[in-house]
């Protein structure tokens, strides 16, 4: 896909709320939002950004498994063994919720060391993998994550690791904004440049423009679904 129609592009940050609100995450979920261009009114939309808030899953509340353990055979409701042997992947149970895994083994995602990454499985469930989509997943709400990677990206000199200010929180805590659906489909929200909101956050002049034409470019070089986590 080379992109969104506008109308389209909201239809389908509607369907991922609605998919949130109503099917099992693998972890979680507190807030989902849309910022980057979706948020300004272009129409068509190259590319559709998003951000989800989610808990660190501290403790499983899965159901525990029901099938009985045969002799010889590891504890079904162990889900830890029981995916470390179907799909080679620690941390089910610990990372993601085990009922969760079960129910969706085809979503499940691993990181480089082999343990169930909540970003990834988030991904798998939420996207299709040819769409022009981008997540971005962190415990920490999308306002403070600005910040915190505004902060990291000046340290590292590494303006593609910005994100996007300019956004509009969807869903938060259980509830639904139907005015902002409304804001985003007829194109009302009024929000500036990348450069101008990046001054706003203390860039200096020169500093913002290198900031929003490096990540324009890195955005540009993104194709399919994509996804970033991180923990704040």
């Amino acid at each position: 896909m080379s992109g969104f129609d506008r109308s389209d592009a909201v239809d389908r940050l509607e369907e991922i709320v609605d998919t949130v609100a109503n099917e099992r995450m693998p972890v979680p979920v507190r807030e989902v939002w849309a910022f980057g261009d979706v948020a300004l009114g272009l129409d068509p939309v190259e590319r559709l950004d998003v951000y989800v808030t989610k808990d660190i899953l501290l403790r499983d509340d899965s159901e525990p498994a029901s099938a009985s353990t045969a002799p010889g055979e590891s504890d079904p409701r162990d889900p830890e063994t029981e995916f470390r042997e179907s799909h080679g992947i620690e941390g089910v149970g610990k990372s993601v919720r085990a009922d969760w895994a079960r129910d969706h083994p085809d979503y499940l995602r691993a990181n480089a060391n082999g343990h169930a990454a909540p970003e990834q499985c988030l991904a798998a469930h939420l996207l299709a993998d040819d769409e022009p989509i981008h997540l971005e997943v962190c415990n920490a709400p999308f306002e403070d994550n600005v910040t915190q990677r505004l902060r990291g990206a000046q340290l590292r000199d590494d303006y593609t690791q910005l994100l996007d200010p300019r956004g509009v929180c969807l869903r938060a805590e259980g509830t639904r904004s139907d005015e902002a659906f409304r804001k985003l489909r007829e194109g009302e929200l009024a929000l500036p440049t990348l450069s101008a909101a990046l001054e706003m956050l203390g860039l200096d002049d020169d500093e913002a423009e290198t900031a929003a034409r490096e990540l324009h470019a890195w955005r540009e070089q993104q194709d399919g679904a994509t996804v970033r986590g991180d923990i704040v």
